[in-house]
């Protein structure tokens, strides 16, 4: 008896967790066009049944051939700003994302306590860099035009407690953008 009412309870489930899978829903949230190239970035989250989210990554479609990069990001990850730097006389064209990625303080998954990190993506999406460390707090950040550098500021949280306070280190950091290697921290 115990063994069908168990034999019955474990078909149930499989078969409804089998049948979840084909009410996913897939959220473009924003179509953003690359100046200057064929390609368009297509911002996408893929949501389940309960619109719980499965995966969340920018898409670049190529709008000649139909070809596309995928840039895969943490199901649980803020994408605060996607900006485009692009400076024809230092022949500069990136992508600028500021996002929240990591899951600093290990409380189930990505939330507003945790860090915003810089990350620059090639224009057709074959190259990701994260300009600033997993436990630096980037603020606020703005390119110079004439000098092809990205700066940024934030702070390390220093003692660990999850709060910004005095004991925290203040950095301002200066990057260039065409070798994206950090050129100074103030």
């Amino acid at each position: 008896m115990i063994k069908q009412f168990l034999i019955i309870i474990l078909t149930t489930l499989a078969c409804i967790s089998y049948g979840q899978d084909k009410y996913n829903y897939v959220h473009f949230n924003k179509l953003t066009e690359v100046e200057g190239t064929e390609f368009v970035i297509a911002s996408i989250e893929n949501r389940g049944k309960i619109f719980k989210t499965k995966n969340k990554y920018l898409l670049f479609i190529n709008t000649t051939t139909g070809e596309t990069n995928k840039i895969d990001f943490p199901k649980d990850v803020n994408l605060r700003e996607i900006k485009q730097i692009k400076i024809d006389s230092l022949k500069i064209n990136k992508i600028v994302v500021l996002a929240q990625t990591v899951d600093l303080d290990g409380k189930k998954g990505i939330d507003w306590n945790d860090p915003q990190q810089i990350i620059v993506l090639s224009t057709d999406g074959q190259n990701k860099i994260q300009l600033t460390e997993d436990k630096f707090f980037a603020r606020t950040w703005t390119v110079n035009n004439k000098t092809g550098t990205i700066v940024i500021t934030g702070h390390y949280d220093t003692n660990n407690n999850g709060k910004y306070d005095k004991k925290d280190k203040n950095e301002i950091l200066i990057f260039d953008l065409m070798t994206l290697k950090l050129v100074k921290k103030i």
